[in-house]
């Protein structure tokens, strides 16, 4: 768990080094339609998992 945070920890600051907000990314149309479609997918797939486990 803590390598986890450790890493997360470190992809911020890399991403703060090049000057990358996150903010910036989640709160842009393009950002939110990207995320949009990772979450479709991700429902996707956990309702094929659902339905091959039953």
């Amino acid at each position: 768990m803590f390598k986890l945070i450790f890493w997360i920890f470190v992809l911020i600051l890399a991403l703060s080094f090049f000057g990358i907000s996150l903010q910036a990314i989640i709160t842009s149309p393009a950002g939110q339609a990207n995320f949009g479609y990772i979450f479709n997918l991700l429902g996707q797939f956990w309702n094929w998992l659902v339905s091959l486990v039953n």
